[in-house]
């Protein structure tokens, strides 16, 4: 296995249209790191980048101690699994496994070995003898990486690997995916829009907007700790409440209530809450406009004066009229012009302005 390091890598286009800009970050030797944002973000493109099928317009891409921008893609040593699987469609699975072994001019007892080895792993031995077309979605998702892990490299690149799959299934091979990282131990970079793929399979995950790092951390911090107002809104589901709002010396006005933040500051702002850290009870009148029965919880959509509110809670609202509560420490204070997270800059500054252990109510 090997690091994977980008400084300031650009892939520009056109004089004004760039797929990634100013991007630098390391991935360490063995981790599992996801690069998750919107379609059109630029993951792809990073993906290829450090794969070597493009080359960046600026900047340096290493892996491990070798800086690889000059390097040709079949001498990098990485393997890339594709969101469309790529297998040879009259090629039966054994083959497909085989194949870059077979090119290598790898000792024919050693590629049915490790063809035998790589399928026991992956729970496909009884599909070595079919064809692509004849296997479901999963199986040849499993076929696909397959094909990467018999290389053995030093960094595996997985683009998006589960798109084409329904929902159970997705649910099922995801699962499969995480337990076959652990075992492997390998040095993963895995591209995806869904951010529950993104922070259920990571150590870190690199959250990127308009071809720029936004936040780069673990599944935990992003969600507890966003850097902006980009980060707060894309990370979550259901998404953060946001609303407008002036602050006079750090508080500001919700229906009747003025309610402290904690931090030293007047001016506009832009409050976020999460959905499921608002609580039903006593606190701040509301109206309710819609619930959603989401199963296990409910999703309501309540007016706090002009403020529409979504609250994720486990009952059902009783009636139309309802109190919400939520603790300080949840609240998120962003920049209106910037979308700076003001709370994060501001850690240590000012502690909250109530109790640890008290709650915004009424």
């Amino acid at each position: 296995m090997a690091s994977v390091r980008l400084q300031n890598v650009t892939r520009r286009f056109s004089r004004d249209v760039y797929a990634l800009k100013d991007v630098s970050f390391e991935i360490r030797d063995r981790e599992v790191v996801t690069v998750l944002g919107p379609s059109g973000c630029g993951k792809s493109t990073l993906l290829r980048l450090i794969a070597g099928l493009d080359r960046p317009s600026a900047g340096e891409i290493w892996i491990g101690d070798r800086q690889v921008n000059n390097v040709p893609p079949q001498s990098r040593d990485v393997a890339m699994v594709f969101q469309s699987y790529a297998l040879y469609p009259h090629m039966n699975c054994y083959e497909n496994l085989a194949l870059n072994l077979v090119l290598r001019k790898t000792p024919r007892e050693e590629i049915d070995r490790r063809v035998q080895d790589t399928a026991q792993l992956l729970d496909i031995g009884e599909l070595l003898d079919k064809k692509p077309r004849e296997l479901s979605g999963g199986q040849r998702q499993r076929v696909a990486v397959g094909r990467a892990l018999i290389r053995n490299p030093k960094v595996f690149l997985f683009d998006e690997p589960l798109s084409n799959l329904d929902a159970i299934l997705r649910e099922k091979v995801r699962h499969e995916l995480k337990e076959l990282f652990a075992r492997i131990k390998a040095t993963v970079i895995y591209v995806t829009h869904d951010q529950v793929e993104a922070t259920t399979l990571a150590d870190r995950t690199i959250l990127l907007n308009r071809g720029m790092v936004q936040q780069i951390g673990s599944p935990e911090v992003l969600y507890q700790s966003p850097k902006n107002l980009f980060v707060a809104s894309f990370i979550g589901s259901p998404s953060m409440n946001f609303f407008d709002t002036s602050l006079e010396a750090g508080s500001f006005r919700l229906g009747p209530q003025v309610i402290p933040t904690g931090l030293a500051r007047s001016g506009p702002a832009r409050i976020g809450i999460r959905p499921e850290a608002i609580k039903i009870g006593e606190g701040i009148p509301a109206t309710v406009v819609m619930v959603e029965n989401l199963g296990a919880r409910f999703l309501i959509n309540a007016k706090v004066g002009a403020n529409s509110i979504m609250v994720l809670s486990e009952n059902r609202p009783h009636s139309d009229s309802i109190k919400l509560s939520f603790h300080p420490k949840d609240i998120h204070v962003f920049e209106t012009t910037t979308g700076e997270n003001l709370r994060n800059s501001s850690v240590g500054d000012s502690g909250p302005s109530q109790p640890e252990n008290s709650s915004v109510t009424a």
